[in-house]
């Protein structure tokens, strides 16, 4: 299966039915009346949000969707029956955009979220509809209404609790292997992974979701290598594990170079919290080690783990560290949920119920 984060679609929904001019004609009753039914309403354009997907192919080959038009109305006053909807189903973490992919429709973040994207049009009123005592038969009946139509596009951002960051060949798809059920493409050569991938890693009786993106290089903000646009599928992570190679010329130098592409992505990535690690300490001597070690540490001003994917050395630590950090944020979310509650209410007592 192929992975696709990003499509543009044409949706319409279905125009309404019209209405009906009728009248009632029976044997032995003279004034029979009008008896037209309405139109019957259009069918919606619908989002919905599924358990099982994790790719937006489906809009790879199939980008116009449209709703069924409503049934238009018939005599005995029978109303027309109402167009079927279109669902379009997304995998968690989409988002929809309008035609200029910049205007945000909804961000669908969780499994059962819908979302309208279109309503159909109203049916039209039959000539039932337009009797009065002075114009007992009328004989005028409205037209549905269109419905509306749409480009947009749909993007996808994995929602993970922590993502992996750094040069391509640092050991992001190692470590994402030795740590989860995860099966990434891992070879000696740049740019072995090509699309972003999740794992779930258990640490201490504990899970969280671990995103996997194609590396960085220089310039990748100005479209250098594959881009920057797979750094949307770490923007939801709360912590990010800088992979420094330690096999690398300067380690300080490779810091750098993803900090700067971080910073000029933007999107609030730059000061997201970050755990720094030395990787492939397996393949070093002690002397490189201890240098590749202060350079990252003058770099990154912080001190750096040291980890080895292959022998595990360090592994345990990278995840604990990563689990502090994803308890420390959710903490912080669930105060602010708080506080914005707390507020409400206050602001909801504090209003006068006395009214002139």
């Amino acid at each position: 299966m192929k992975f696709l984060d990003q499509a543009k679609i044409y949706v319409r929904s279905g125009d309404g039915g019209a209405g009906c001019v009728s009248f009632r004609r029976e044997k032995f009753i003279e004034f029979g009346g009008p008896d037209g039914g309405d139109g019957g309403r259009g069918g919606d354009v619908v989002v919905e949000c599924v358990e099982g997907l994790n790719t937006l192919i489906d809009y790879r080959y199939q980008q116009h969707f449209k709703a069924r038009p409503g049934m238009h109305g018939m005599g005995k006053n029978r109303t027309g029956a109402r167009g079927t909807d279109v669902v379009l189903k997304v995998p968690q973490g989409t988002q929809i955009f309008a035609e200029d992919n910049e205007t945000l429709i909804a961000d669908l973040t969780e499994i059962g979220q819908r979302v309208v994207l279109a309503r159909g049009g109203n049916g039209g009123f039959g000539n039932a509809y337009f009797k009065t005592s002075t114009n007992q038969a009328p004989r005028r009946a409205n037209p549905g209404q269109e419905g509306t139509e749409m480009w947009i596009w749909l993007r996808l951002k994995l929602i993970a609790d922590a993502g992996l960051v750094g040069l391509p060949n640092a050991g992001k798809s190692t470590f994402l292997a030795a740590v989860s059920a995860a099966k990434p493409k891992i070879a000696d050569y740049p740019f072995t992974t090509l699309h972003p991938g999740l794992g779930v890693v258990r640490v201490d009786a504990r899970e969280f979701v671990l995103a996997d993106i194609p590396g960085l290089i220089e310039g990748a903000h100005e479209g250098h290598g594959l881009g920057d646009r797979f750094l949307g599928h770490v923007e939801r992570c709360r912590v990010l594990l800088h992979l420094v190679e330690g096999t690398s010329e300067h380690a300080g130098k490779a810091y750098k170079v993803v900090r700067r592409e971080l910073e000029a992505y933007g999107h609030g990535l730059a000061e997201k919290p970050e755990i720094v690690a030395l990787s492939k300490a397996d393949a070093l001597d002690p002397e490189t080690r201890k240098e590749q070690f202060a350079r990252l540490k003058r770099a990154a001003g912080r001190t750096p783990l040291v980890l080895s994917a292959a022998s595990g050395e360090g592994v345990e630590t990278a995840l604990r560290a990563l689990l502090a950090e994803i308890d420390a944020a959710r903490g912080e979310e669930k105060d602010h949920a708080h506080n914005a509650v707390a507020n409400k209410e206050g602001a909801g007592e504090g209003e006068s119920s006395w009214h002139p």
